[in-house]
């Protein structure tokens, strides 16, 4: 057992400091004589103490280092404890370094569509004529539509007269279960085993040209559904979307180039 001067010596704290964490709890006596009061303190203590001083030289607050000790309390080894914390925390900066990635990405796309919202197109009201068009609806992701397209190339490529473009029968996204449908127009009907050839209806029509990533679309929309409320016209289904650059067959290209034309028939109130 060592005495509070021989404790104060050991750990090199003061005796002022020691009775101040005995007053928060930080660091009780082994002992204490009852005859004389005097305090006495044991190896246990001593690891004790110094891993308190260790933790006061960095910076952290005495209700911090309480939490730490008691968080440790039922250890024999208070020691042993920190390396098994150690351990933990280690394994939460990495998570950390990952998010702090992800949040780095996050932002940069964040202010790229921002810039690119701000720097783009206006939206325009124009009138759409009726066409023939050959498409394949059904219900899926709305990544199947390369898939769609490729089939379509193969079934109509000779009659098709425009721009791929897209049907969106939905009035809300969807991840699974979507409805729209992949269409071209064509010049004129041809038979073939899933392929639907139709009139597609004319009228009057919000539209909005988007340069960017499909995944980015929805800003554009926005800003057509604004327009749309504020002009007090409703929109019709499905909506639209012209692939006026996008994607090719073999070169993907960069999504940062690709050109969409958003379409949305309105119709008065």
């Amino acid at each position: 057992m060592l005495s509070i001067g021989e404790f104060s010596r050991v750990t090199g704290l003061t005796i002022k400091t020691i009775r101040l964490y005995d007053e928060k709890g930080l660091l009780p006596p082994a002992v204490v004589r009852d005859e004389s009061g005097y305090r006495y303190y044991d190896a246990p203590s001593v690891e004790r103490a110094r891993v308190i001083k260790q933790l006061r030289d960095l910076d952290f607050s005495l209700a911090e280092i309480a939490q730490i000790l008691e968080a440790g309390a039922d250890e024999a080894d208070i020691v042993g404890f920190l390396e098994r914390q150690k351990e933990v925390i280690a394994k939460k900066l990495e998570r950390y370094t990952q998010v702090h990635r992800a949040l780095e990405t996050v932002i940069h796309t964040e202010k790229e569509a921002a810039m690119a919202n701000q720097t783009t197109f206006q939206i325009e009201e124009k009138t759409v004529p009726e066409m023939l068009v050959a498409g394949i609806r059904a219900k899926g992701v709305y990544s199947d539509s390369g898939a769609r397209f490729a089939k379509l190339g193969r079934a109509v490529g000779r009659h098709i007269t425009g721009k791929a473009l897209g049907l969106y029968y939905d009035t809300e996204y969807k991840e699974a279960d979507a409805d729209f449908e992949s269409c071209f127009p064509v010049r004129k009907a041809v038979a073939n085993e899933g392929v639907n050839v139709h009139a597609l209806p004319g009228g009057r029509c919000v539209t909005l040209l988007y340069r960017g990533p499909y995944s980015e679309i929805g800003r554009s929309y926005q800003r057509i559904f604004e327009y749309v409320r504020e002009k007090k016209l409703t929109p019709k289904v499905p909506s639209r979307e012209v692939y006026v650059k996008g994607p090719g067959m073999i070169f993907k290209g960069n999504p940062k180039n690709y050109l969409t034309e958003i379409q949305v028939l309105v119709e008065e109130g």
